[in-house]
């Protein structure tokens, strides 16, 4: 009797540790999908207008310390209130949506307080910006880490005559609505090539993103992207999608592209994965 015991155990065992091994197998080997990409999409919805309210509210602050002719034309919304500190040579600038629902002008709704600070000279060739989040929500995700932008006017690749670039270091967790908790890393690089010389309208701004990251995603898998062809982002379409640009995605041995088309303002693209190409409407 007690050996029969000892071999259903074992048996039992056995059989638990191999399903746990087949079921990590099938995690671990799961192909890119429109989901990973509709999920992912939603985190750069995000995390761009979140960098858009940052540089927005310093170029705002620079134009008032410098005493500057025209004033900048802010992209923040009337139920945003802000409040401004200087001490120690440094600008701690405040903004605050409230705890209902602030909409952006691309229709985004945020709550909570995004807290940036900055060195008070304004014209030194490099600048660093560093941002925090105190009960931040966009569309319903959490959004928690300190993050930092370092912003210089200088000629590129991409531009051959000076203007504003942007790097930006994400590390990044993530919560949706219903507790998923994501985290993202990596570098991205912004640079304004049309409408830095109208500080009174914002609408004409045009601007081309590089740079990769990686999404960690709840059950442990995580997808890598890089931006192939850099993304081109046009605010007069008042959206929070770029318009041109491709991203080149990896997830296990599984590999797409997400190609964002021919300049139409629009939540469209289109998703390869493995030779396989579908048209996705992107979510935010």
């Amino acid at each position: 009797m007690k050996t029969t015991i000892i071999i259903l155990i074992t048996f039992l065992s056995l059989h638990f540790f191999s399903s746990c091994d087949s079921s990590d197998k099938i995690e671990n080997t799961a192909a890119l999908s429109v989901k990973d990409i509709t999920v992912d999409s939603k985190i750069d919805a995000s995390l761009d207008d979140i960098i858009n309210i940052v540089e927005d509210q310093y170029a705002v602050q620079q134009s008032t310390a410098n005493k500057t002719k025209t004033t900048i034309k802010s992209i923040l919304p009337t139920c945003a209130t802000i409040t401004t500190l200087l001490a120690n040579g440094s600008w701690t600038r405040t903004i605050d949506f409230g705890t209902g629902d602030c909409t952006l002008p691309n229709g985004n709704s945020i709550k909570g307080k995004i807290i940036i600070r900055f060195s008070n000279d304004f014209n030194a060739a490099e600048r660093t910006l560093s941002y925090s989040f105190d009960n931040f929500y966009h569309n319903g995700k959490l959004l928690q880490g300190n993050k930092s932008i370092r912003y210089s006017l200088k000629t590129t690749k991409l531009l051959a005559v000076v203007h504003p670039v942007s790097i930006f270091t994400v590390d990044m967790k993530i919560t949706f609505e219903d507790g998923k908790i994501y985290t993202r890393t990596g570098t991205k690089t912004k640079e304004i090539i049309e409408g830095n010389n109208t500080p009174l309208s914002w609408e004409d701004t045009i601007f081309l993103v590089t740079g990769n990251s990686t999404t960690l995603f709840p059950n442990g898998t995580s997808i890598s992207r890089v931006i192939t062809t850099p993304l081109r982002y046009v605010l007069r379409c008042k959206s929070i999608f770029p318009v041109e640009g491709i991203l080149t995605i990896t997830k296990n041995k599984s590999e797409g592209t997400l190609d964002f088309g021919k300049g139409t303002c629009d939540n469209l693209a289109l998703l390869t994965i493995d030779g396989v190409a579908t048209e996705i409407i992107l979510e935010k």
